[in-house]
């Protein structure tokens, strides 16, 4: 029979579809659809062919990792359907379509009754459970320890990865939370007594809509029923699932019939989620008979030259389905690999390559900047503000914008002008103990006398952390330090109360450093603050949308969250060992491979274009305080000497910098009293 409806397909993408439809093959399905390469049409597809050649829609389960994916998936498969039936009947719904926590959240409550809950249970979100998670902490009184105990957010995010990864707890605080292993036992206590306050106020976390799904499908009777519902299993993105949703998955269908899994193991990148590759790398050994496998390898997103040297990056992983991308897209000009003296060489080139992209035709929406790191940008938002160039930042706050980042920005201004009384609250109540009633009469007190007056200000539970306040806030008055020496005061002051305050400290950290390289290129702390204060980003990394003022912006990205992505023309920025790979993730060969699948996923997002700069010279954050923090570097192992040819080389050179010319100093005028009389 002849299926116009399946005529755009390609050959690859068609065996995948008609897998088992009117054939003598009930194996599971396992599609390995490379980047680009039509998977959500494919899968689409597939499930339009099902229920054209007469499967129940209502009896196909098409899980996805968001909701907008499931949505655009259901409507393209009705939208085949509807164009194979020639628009004739009314075309049938999938309502088991969504993503794995909505599908379970459903499935627990029709059986509720059966596994000890009440259905009208309600779910918390990770903010909720964080707060739950903090009054049983509080009530076991380990808030109250003598050391410092994990706050509630790394508690839960502990709690989870133990869960989702299906690991024990031992092993789970070895290998990721290593700071928290002598609070082993603590902690067990912790998450139990938190799962009986779950239980007791009849709620669930979204670990726990997994979590009784896994236990309903490890009930026989149960597990039958629900497996015997759907006559179809359909799993999009499979790379980025943990082992309790493959569990779940292998209990739903445990010989695999009508199984389909979708995804790219040279695209999983999200361990820190509890995801996990070999889900993927293992699924086809999982039955008897193994799985088919269909391999999606044309690309119909980026250039053949692009493609070559993606391929390569890959090839050499330790591991992996083998596929060879191609495409009929074929240009001469390869990718580029850039050489810069530095990171601000690095912001400075690609900001005038944005620039003479646009001009050339490119829109600024249609280029991208990726990075490892959400603090890897900083110099280049720096410098795209002070071109004027708009970007929307994906992968964290704009750097800004950043809380740890306005508090050390907030500790200068109130040494600059200690009357700012936005900037004196926000750093005063910094400190445990006081509040904006104790902060406001410090700030009254500092308007009329000196500095050194605020000694015997603090109040009794800020004493200890009131001293050296007072004593950082004294030297900054009197300029004695210089700059920008001050800024580096002001952080070994503020990175206690950054532990403190944040259970990321660590990664936060880094940003404090970035800072201050930052702030050496400046003359002194007025202009530092003057010019980062003026028309700074106004946005946070999660907003959606272009700046208000502007119809064009540049992108900006983590690597993390430009997976799915694609523009014309992409930038990848610090392509050295100790960025990518991450100097975090080199003690462990796992850990090694997916930031190789990090380089290839972002190497994969370009279409037309593709640069990747590889500074000579870049900041380490953990380096010790009496260096610069600056070491040569290397290029990526990634990228080693035998692949050089699939790029082209280039040498990015310093541009000469103008010197300023001075302005001649001219007799003083006080233009106060003319401001004030303007309103009177």
């Amino acid at each position: 029979m002849t299926a116009a409806y399946l005529d755009r397909l390609n050959p690859e993408q068609r065996r995948a579809v008609e897998h088992g439809v009117g054939q003598n093959d009930a194996r599971p399905l396992l599609v390995i659809a490379g980047a680009g390469s039509g998977k959500t049409d494919t899968l689409a597809h597939r499930v339009a062919h099902l229920i054209v050649n007469g499967a129940d829609p209502r009896r196909i389960l098409l899980l996805t990792f968001s909701r907008r994916a499931a949505a655009e998936m259901a409507r393209r498969a009705e939208r085949i359907v509807a164009f194979a039936v020639g628009g004739k009947g009314r075309v049938a719904e999938l309502p088991w379509s969504g993503t794995f926590h909505a599908v379970g959240a459903r499935l627990l409550r029709e059986r509720a009754a059966e596994i000890g809950l009440d259905a009208a249970f309600t779910i918390h979100d990770r903010e909720d459970a964080a707060d739950l998670m903090n009054l049983v902490r509080h009530e076991l009184n380990f808030s109250r320890t003598k050391e410092r105990f994990p706050t509630k957010s790394t508690c839960l995010a502990i709690y989870s990865r133990a869960v989702n990864a299906r690991a024990p707890l031992e092993q789970v605080l070895a290998k990721v939370f290593p700071w928290c292993v002598n609070w082993s036992a603590e902690l067990r206590t912790l998450f139990a007594a938190y799962v009986e306050a779950k239980q007791r106020q009849n709620v669930l976390d979204y670990d726990d809509l997994l979590l009784y799904w896994a236990q309903m499908a490890a009930q026989p009777a149960i597990a039958a029923d629900i497996a015997a519902r759907f006559d179809h299993v359909m799993v999009d993105e499979y790379q980025d699932t943990n082992a309790l949703q493959a569990e779940i998955l292998l209990a739903l269908k445990p010989d695999g019939r009508g199984m389909t899994v979708v995804g790219d193991d040279a695209q999983s990148i999200y361990s820190f989620r509890a995801a996990t590759v070999r889900n993927i790398l293992d699924f086809p050994k999982a039955f008897s008979p193994p799985a088919r496998i269909v391999t999606l390898e044309r690309n119909y997103r980026s250039t053949g030259a692009i493609l070559a040297a993606s391929n390569a990056v890959i090839a050499l992983a330790a591991e992996r389905h083998t596929k060879n991308l191609w495409s009929e897209r074929e240009s001469s000009a390869r990718p580029l690999l850039v050489a810069v003296r530095d990171e601000a060489d690095q912001a400075r080139h690609v900001a005038e390559c944005v620039l003479e992209a646009r001009e050339a035709g490119i829109a600024l929406k249609n280029q991208a900047v990726l990075f490892r790191a959400a603090h890897h940008s900083d110099l280049l938002e720096v410098e795209l503000t002070r071109r004027n160039i708009p970007f929307v930042k994906f992968g964290g706050l704009k750097f800004l914008d950043s809380a740890h980042v306005k508090d050390m920005l907030a500790c200068l201004r109130l040494a600059e002008n200690p009357r700012d009384r936005v900037a004196g609250f926000r750093v005063l109540q910094l400190l445990p103990g006081v509040g904006p009633a104790t902060a406001g009469r410090a700030l009254d007190h500092l308007r009329e006398h000196p500095v050194a007056g605020l000694a015997d200000a603090g109040p009794p539970r800020a004493r200890a952390d009131w001293a050296p306040f007072v004593e950082l806030f004294e030297a900054l008055a009197r300029g004695a330090m210089g700059w920008p020496a001050e800024l580096s005061a002001v952080r070994n002051w503020y990175e206690p109360h950054l532990e403190r305050i944040h259970e990321d400290a660590h990664i936060r950290a880094a940003d404090l450093t970035q800072l201050e390289q930052i702030a050496a290129g400046y003359a002194s702390r007025e202009r530092f603050l003057t010019d980062l204060t003026l028309d700074p980003p106004g946005a946070t990394s999660d907003q959606s949308g272009a700046p208000l003022l502007d119809e064009d912006y540049l992108i900006l990205s983590t690597i993390h969250s430009a997976k799915g992505q694609e523009w014309k023309s992409v930038f990848v920025l610090n392509a050295v060992d100790g960025c990518i790979p991450s100097d975090l993730a080199t003690g462990i060969t796992d850990e090694i491979e997916e930031e190789r699948r990090l380089l290839y996923v972002a190497m994969t997002r370009a279409k037309d274009e593709l640069s990747i700069i590889v500074p000579h010279r870049f900041y380490v954050h953990s380096q010790a305080r009496n260096g610069d923090g600056h070491v040569n570097a290397q290029r990526t192992r990634f990228i080693p000497a035998a692949m050089l040819g699939l790029f082209e080389q280039r040498v990015w050179p310093t541009a000469a910098q103008a010197p300023q010319a001075k302005t001649q100093a001219g007799p003083r005028v006080d233009l106060s009293a003319r401001m004030r009389a303007m309103w009177r």
